[in-house]
């Protein structure tokens, strides 16, 4: 009977040992799958705005990508001031996974692909004589140094994400002034 029992022991802790790597394994994958789905994408040909359906990879100035919780689709948006717009809106409910806009010391102006920092952490440039897809745009760093040699070189002023206020993103009228429509 003593080895009956031992059988049966010996089962139930080689059952309940798999059961725990099973369940440590599928925590593990679930912390590594938000992580990979809250990392900034890359533009590809068909990337398009979620506001207005323009190709990103047509227009200059620094683009943005917001990932939703429960959406598996990157919402794009081809200029930083589409993007600001939503993130800083009162009427934003939907839970942000992240956001992210580019670093433009890196990133080509006139055909920005990668070099993504996350949004809430950029420094943003409001009022420069640099044009994006929708006009006036507001330009994204990751350096206060970078911003201030972009602002010397092309004006405007300094603000972090906190200071920024819906009324200095409004898109209303941004296409009624556009002139090559």
């Amino acid at each position: 009977m003593n080895t009956s029992s031992n059988v049966t022991l010996n089962r139930r802790r080689l059952l309940c040992g798999c059961a725990g790597l099973a369940t440590l394994s599928l925590l593990g994958c679930g912390q590594s799958g938000a992580a990979a789905s809250s990392a900034p994408a890359e533009i590809d040909a068909q990337a398009s705005c979620s506001l207005d359906g323009m190709l990103l990879a047509d227009y200059p100035g620094p683009k943005g990508q917001i990932r939703y919780d429960g959406v598996a689709e990157v919402q794009w948006f081809c200029d930083s001031v589409e993007l600001l717009s939503v993130l800083l809106a009162p009427e934003q409910v939907r839970a942000v996974q992240s956001a992210h806009v580019q670093d433009m010391a890196l990133a080509d102006w006139d055909q920005p692909r990668g070099h993504w920092i996350d949004a809430r952490q950029a420094l943003y440039v409001l009022g420069s004589k640099r044009h994006g897809s929708m006009g006036p745009t507001v330009a994204s760093f990751a350096t206060e140094t970078a911003a201030q040699a972009f602002v010397q070189q092309h004006g405007g002023r300094l603000l972090r994400y906190a200071e920024l206020q819906p009324g200095m993103v409004d898109l209303s009228g941004g296409a009624l002034h556009d002139t090559r429509m």
